[in-house]
């Protein structure tokens, strides 16, 4: 007698179980849900937490999408992609609108979001309070008494140090008015779009064992004094090479040769968009 394997890797208990956490990260936005991390056939830190969220959540007709640091075709990404679809069968896209789920590392998809939509963010690092005290009892006292004097803490430390607060990634936010959370390690320039999303966001730690959410429509505040107020990375007079975009997140390509500078979106299925809407618009124009 043929059994059918299980469908999205787990059995139904397992994605059970990680669904109630997730019910839960929803109910209470920015709070780390603890759960019971499965064991992964890719190695722990590589996405364990983003990739069993998507497995409990994915069903027979959704249509997936997984990106790293902003590329479709990086091995992490691959890799994953390779695995939901061996054990899903599920449809794969590089697009963004088309996506159901869009797992991510590093990245929010320059696009905006729909409300149908669900941007799941693997998380190395769940804790913003780890460099304040390394104990997990003191962080969630720390928590549930709202005492985010060691957050303010270190922020005020680089203005005093650099001049500036000089987080790269990982920049610490307020969900919803009561919990600081991590949103993983997206640039400063991310943070924005988690505000008031449209689309659910679920960021998932399976090393650290944690699921925490920032459900649609809900305020997200990035940290900062009023004297020294928030600031995404900046990429004034500079624009993408291939299709021209200036309002995107660039990476900064030098020329080992000449050592030149130039700029590139680095959500690559963005600019590969931007590319062929600019090229029938063209053909467009030669038969106005």
């Amino acid at each position: 007698m043929m059994i059918e394997p299980h469908f999205a890797f787990f059995d139904e208990e397992s994605k059970k179980e990680i669904r109630r956490a997730t019910l839960k990260a929803v109910a209470i936005p920015g709070y780390q849900v603890p759960f019971a991390s499965r064991e992964m056939p890719i190695a722990r830190g590589w996405g364990t937490g983003g990739l069993q969220l998507t497995f409990s959540l994915i069903g027979r007709s959704d249509v997936l999408k997984v990106i790293d640091q902003g590329a479709d075709e990086s091995v992490n990404a691959v890799s994953i992609k390779k695995l939901v679809k061996h054990t899903t069968n599920v449809s794969v896209t590089e697009k963004t609108e088309e996506a159901d789920i869009i797992q991510s590392r590093h990245r929010i998809p320059e696009k905006e979001l729909r409300e149908d939509q669900i941007l799941v963010l693997q998380v190395p690092n769940p804790e913003p309070l780890r460099k304040v005290d390394a104990r997990e009892y003191m962080t969630k006292r720390m928590h549930a008494e709202d005492d985010y004097s060691g957050a303010w803490l270190i922020l005020f430390e680089q203005i005093i140090k650099y001049g500036r607060i000089s987080t790269g990634a990982s920049h610490p936010v307020y969900v919803n008015g009561r919990y600081v959370m991590t949103p993983s390690p997206i640039p400063r320039f991310d943070n924005p779009k988690m505000h008031q999303s449209k689309a659910l966001i679920l960021l998932g730690a399976g090393r650290e064992k944690k699921i925490f959410a920032v459900p649609p429509y809900t305020d997200v505040e990035s940290l900062a004094f009023d004297d020294y107020p928030f600031t995404v990375e900046s990429f004034a007079g500079k624009a993408c090479e291939l299709c021209g975009s200036t309002d995107v997140f660039l990476d900064e390509i030098i020329d080992p040769d000449t050592g030149e500078r130039s700029y590139r979106c680095n959500d690559t299925s963005y600019c590969i968009e931007q590319l062929d809407s600019k090229e029938k618009e063209k053909v467009g124009s030669e038969y106005v």
